[in-house]
């Protein structure tokens, strides 16, 4: 850990064993997220949880997944609330656990739309969001909320979702890596080639295909690879072949 965590009961620390050993072994299938999301709450001694992946084709985040929060507070989160988050892309800079005081004061953010018509309807009020990232691809969250009138999250939860982090990335990684295997023999010729530095036009004369076919195949595999452009494809293709090697 990069800090001491001195409080810690002794079932809290097997709680936190177990969390490993879950991301460790789970399948690359299952949602890493939903699988540890509920111990991670208990493990912060919080009371609410959830999680998103950035999708950067839509411009937003999706796949929510939520412990003790109201699945239509989600999706008001979903569909309007996420566009008007004063926090989150703030605490996603940071790329590692930061507790909400820390990129907003409470005072501005207990005035916020966001606050009063959103996290307040559940009752969320002390938080701290973990991003995971690989390179400079999102591969998921966790925001963590406690109620009113309990303690803020401090340097013991900051040191524990950091310590998961590593064991949370592999894990999501090895899903995008199960998602990267369902491009069809097509796209993934066409991926190739992006990472060989071709132009569509290039691909196009290479493969035979017509010029929006390229298009097509192209979003295609950015869409299931979580890309956000051809640049970060061509680098997550030139990482799979080192792999290979």
């Amino acid at each position: 850990m990069g800090a001491s965590v001195g409080d810690i009961t002794a079932a809290e620390l097997r709680l936190f064993g177990s969390i490993i050993a879950r991301l460790e072994t789970i399948g690359a299938e299952a949602d890493a997220r939903a699988a540890v999301l509920g111990d991670i709450v208990r493990l912060l001694r919080a009371d609410f949880g959830a999680s998103y992946v950035w999708a950067p084709d839509r411009g937003k985040f999706v796949q929510s997944v939520g412990i003790n929060m109201d699945g239509a507070n989600l999706a008001r989160y979903d569909a309007w609330y996420q566009f008007r988050d004063p926090i989150t892309f703030r605490l996603r800079a940071r790329r590692s656990a930061t507790p909400v005081d820390a990129v907003l004061p409470r005072r501005a953010l207990e005035r916020s739309e966001f606050y009063n018509d959103f996290l307040a309807r559940d009752g969320l009020h002390h938080g701290i969001d973990m991003f995971v990232f690989d390179g400079d691809r999102d591969l998921g969250d966790l925001r963590i909320w406690r109620a009113a009138g309990r303690p803020d999250f401090g340097a013991r939860d900051i040191a524990l979702l950091d310590s998961l982090e590593p064991f949370l990335r592999r894990a999501l990684l090895r899903q995008s890596a199960a998602r990267a295997d369902t491009l069809t023999p097509r796209e993934r010729d066409v991926a190739a080639l992006v990472a060989r530095g071709c132009t569509d036009r290039d691909i196009g004369r290479i493969l035979g295909i017509g010029f929006s076919t390229v298009r097509t195949h192209l979003q295609r595999a950015l869409e299931k690879r979580g890309c956000a452009n051809r640049a970060e494809l061509a680098a997550q293709m030139a990482r799979g072949q080192a792999r290979d090697a």
